[in-house]
């Protein structure tokens, strides 16, 4: 079923200024739950991520997300959870012990999917067999391992605690503990790094044959330590031998590219970030988590949680930090963001269905990106040129208002 288009609405400045339309079907529903802590903090790193004491608060933190979902639950009430992902920080650093009380808190409150992906983040640094063996039989089915080189210079550039040996050796303790579907996170455009290192690293990740590899340019982000004290990177010459050559070599061995830096095996894209990129639901709970929520009505909102781990454990303060409704004149630019990411884009019927809005309200910034080149004229769909995946920034300037 999908949402009538065909109903006159007026055209301001690209955008409807009709009400929206109730939503016919809820999209799929997420669950990320964050946890803060890590080793050390990486000088790349803005993620909200916290240098961990001795002793994590773990019993105290479960207590804190299971609260933090009830008080969630209200919008949620009558549909299943199709995944999870575990995100950080290191979720690793947890035990067994407080990621199953965790998740069976989680299932008493909302029923999962039959074949629901749970994934979690780990570093090699916090690799032990028997905990992992123990993760798979909690039902977490899929990893998502923090490499990001196997180059040990590089590593040390970047702040990471393992070195090459001990992430080669991360990928065979997570199959031997049972995970046949997992992730290596690997950037290129490292400080000093030449077109041969970034292919060595690529070649040593498809030798490890995961299922999937996220393979992205390390970029300069504001409240970091590299933005304050940025290294040597590669200049722009070599970056894009480096992005022309590793896809070529993904491509090669089986590693289809169905997302700007995400490379899966047939069959084996995560489902968790799909359902991102296709406007689905998700519910964010933990320290600095963000949700965004569809209701019946058509209303969609966004919220976000207390960053600090200290507040958002103290009883005193309120976990939620804020929320937004989204309005009719944000929602062709906070749908696009997210689809045109997919290198196959979305169909355009997906549109209405997740916005509640025609197609018309994207008519005159779709007309604008495709004569550009910058968006594929194709009625069916909603997906970049190849020239439109380069320069995706300006593509999406065509539907801001």
């Amino acid at each position: 079923m999908t949402v009538d288009s065909s109903a006159s609405s007026l055209i301001v400045g690209g955008a409807t200024s009709s009400p929206r339309a109730p939503l016919p079907t809820l999209p799929p529903l997420a669950l990320y739950i964050h946890i803060p802590w890590c080793v050390r903090k990486c000088p790349y790193c803005d993620f909200n991520s916290h240098t961990a004491s001795p002793v994590l608060p773990e019993q105290e933190y479960v207590d804190a997300l299971l609260a933090d979902l009830d008080q969630d639950l209200h919008a949620v009430y009558g549909r299943e959870i199709s995944s999870i992902f575990f995100g950080g920080g290191t979720p690793s650093l947890f035990s067994a012990e407080a990621l199953g009380r965790l998740l069976e808190g989680v299932e008493q409150r909302i029923p999962f999917a039959e074949d629901i992906e749970i994934t979690l983040e780990a570093n090699p640094g916090t690799f032990e067999q028997e905990k992992f063996v123990a993760y798979r039989k909690l039902g977490i089915n899929r990893l998502s391992i923090g490499i990001q080189s196997f180059q040990q210079e590089k590593l040390k550039a970047l702040g990471r605690i393992h070195n090459g040996d001990e992430a080669v050796r991360a990928a065979g303790m997570a199959r031997q503990a049972g995970f046949d579907n997992f992730n290596l996170d690997l950037m290129h455009g490292l400080p000093d790094q030449s077109l041969d290192d970034a292919l060595s690293d690529l070649r040593q990740a498809i030798a490890l044959n995961p299922t999937h590899i996220s393979w992205y340019q390390l970029t300069l982000e504001p409240n970091t330590v590299f933005w304050n004290q940025p290294p040597v990177l590669p200049e722009d010459d070599t970056l894009w031998d480096i992005q022309e050559a590793g896809q070529a070599l993904l491509a090669e061995h089986g590693y289809a590219q169905y997302e700007v830096s995400a490379y899966a095996q047939a069959g084996r894209p995560a489902r968790h970030n799909l359902n991102y990129w296709s406007f689905g639901d998700f519910i964010g709970i933990g320290a600095g988590a963000h949700g965004k929520l569809s209701h019946p009505d058509g209303r969609i909102v966004r919220t976000w949680k207390t960053r600090l781990p200290k507040d958002y454990l103290n009883p005193a303060k309120s976990f939620q930090a804020g929320e937004k409704a989204l309005t009719n004149d944000e929602m062709p630019f906070e749908f696009l963001m997210n689809a045109l990411r997919l290198t196959a884009g979305v169909e355009s019927r997906l549109y209405p269905e997740r916005t509640g809005l025609s197609l018309e309200s994207l008519a005159e910034g779709r007309a604008a990106a495709e004569q550009s080149g910058l968006l594929q004229v194709e009625p069916s769909r909603l997906a970049a040129t190849e020239r439109g995946q380069l320069f995706l920034n300006d593509l999406l300037q065509q539907f801001l208002n």
